[in-house]
């Protein structure tokens, strides 16, 4: 399955490379989120395909019903699992907590709590495919990879138990931005899994 993964920044010169055809054989749309979803719903139209994302520290809290508080035609992953052309996926939003009132932000204890209740579901993906997880989508990078030591930017150690889990072959992510200065490498290896920053968007091929 071919992914454009996008996250963190619009890049408009997407949008003249999706009419010109140079992404004909994408087959779906990841989002790691922190995106206008405007851009995001742009995209969908233009190669019409699936959208799967989750929201980032800057995007709106999705738990209301102001309509643009969501990306029309995409699936907001966040805390859910699907089965898209036989690839589990996942996802996890927002950031470590750096604000009192900051929108889809949590303390480390919290992030656990939210990720435990992936849990069923996991299993239950264990028991029926014999695997928990394919890719794994989050905004925050794991704790102590691809992350900065800002309180801001700091990953969530409940991504890294998550990992360790459910064991999945991909984990795209956003948030950090910092390799635009070449500071640190964007992918890296965690046992069985493929951790890429995708700031500000990469082309994927996964494969099972």
């Amino acid at each position: 399955m071919k992914i454009l993964a996008v996250s963190d920044e619009v890049v408009e010169r997407l949008y003249s490379l999706c009419a010109s055809g140079h992404f004909s054989n994408i087959q779906t749309i990841v989002s790691c989120g922190d995106l206008p979803y405007p851009y995001l719903e742009n995209l969908v139209t233009l190669l019409n395909v699936p959208l799967f994302y989750v929201p980032g520290n800057h995007d709106p809290d999705y738990r209301t019903e102001d309509p643009r508080a969501h990306a029309e035609g995409g699936s907001n992953l966040d805390l859910k699992l699907v089965r898209h052309r036989k690839f589990l996926i996942g996802g996890f939003g927002g950031s470590v907590r750096y604000r009192p009132d900051g929108t889809n932000q949590y303390t480390q204890n919290e992030a656990y709590a939210r990720v435990f209740r992936l849990l069923p579901r996991l299993a239950l993906n264990r028991m029926k495919y014999g695997r928990a997880l394919d890719v794994l989508i989050t905004h925050s990078p794991p704790f102590g990879i691809h992350d900065e030591e800002t309180q801001a930017h700091r990953g969530l150690k409940a991504i890294n138990w998550l990992l360790r889990v459910a064991k999945p072959r991909y984990h795209f992510h956003g948030h950090t931005h910092f390799q635009r200065r070449n500071l640190s490498p964007s992918e890296t290896t965690l046992g069985a899994t493929r951790i890429m920053n995708i700031f500000p968007y990469k082309i994927i091929e996964v494969n099972h």
